[in-house]
Order: structure tokens, then C-alpha cells, then sequence
């Protein structure tokens, strides 16, 4: 069965970037989420596999999404992208307990290996 994976940033062609990675190579994109927010309530809803999480976002940031949704599962597997020059959030995101990071722009044999390990 395929895992499924919530997808969360606040830039729609970065969701759909994602997306068309994971949909490509056999994964089930569940949902998508634009802020931080939204992702915990997307994932409390729909229990996925694997979160792909945005850190800088409008309302809710991605490490504040973070921590609330370890705080719901501490076994959540959350995968944060990041910009370049984000290697302090990068280092927050880690110890907060992020299993990997991507950077943007994206490279699609990176984004399936950061997921492939973390869901390993």
C-alpha cells in the first residue's frame, strides 16, 4: 500500500512541484496544507504517513507546526523544506524532531530519498 503523504507550503507551485514527485514514484498525496495551521489540522484528520513541511509560512510557521504535531504523535515523520540560508531553522526544525530536510529548489531523487529513509 502506498504511504500517504500530507504536503504542506504556503506557495501552490511548490505543493504541486511536490506532488508531481511523489504521485510519479508511487506515493499518495492525502492532502495539502498552505500554513502551518492548517497543517495540524490536516493531519489530525487524515493520520498521514509522512508530512512535508514548509518553514517559512504565513500564520503558522513550519517548526511551530512541528512541535504541535509531535506533540500529537511523537512518532509523526515530518520532512522540512527549507531556502538556502535557513540552516538555524534547519538546526530548530532537527531538534524539535524533523526526521530530514530539502532544500528548494527541489531535486526529486533527494526528495525520494529524505522520504524513502524517513519511512524506512
Amino acid at each position: 500500500m502506498a504511504s500517504k503523504i500530507l504536503i504542506v507550503d504556503d506557495a501552490a507551485f511548490m505543493r504541486m512541484m511536490i506532488k508531481d514527485i511523489l504521485t510519479k514514484n508511487g506515493f499518495d498525496v492525502v492532502g495539502e496544507a498552505q500554513d502551518g495551521s492548517e497543517a495540524v489540522d490536516k493531519y489530525k484528520e487524515l493520520q498521514p504517513d509522512l508530512v512535508t513541511m514548509d518553514i517559512t509560512m504565513p500564520e503558522m510557521d513550519g517548526i511551530s507546526a512541528l512541535k504541535e504535531i509531535k506533540g500529537l504523535n511523537g512518532d509523526a515523520k515530518i520532512i522540512m523544506c527549507s531556502a538556502m540560508g535557513q540552516q538555524a531553522m534547519v538546526i530548530d526544525a532537527i531538534q524539535a524532531g524533523a526526521k530530514d530536510f530539502i532544500v528548494k529548489p527541489f531535486q526529486a531523487d533527494r526528495v525520494l530519498e529524505a522520504i524513502n529513509k524517513a519511512l524506512a
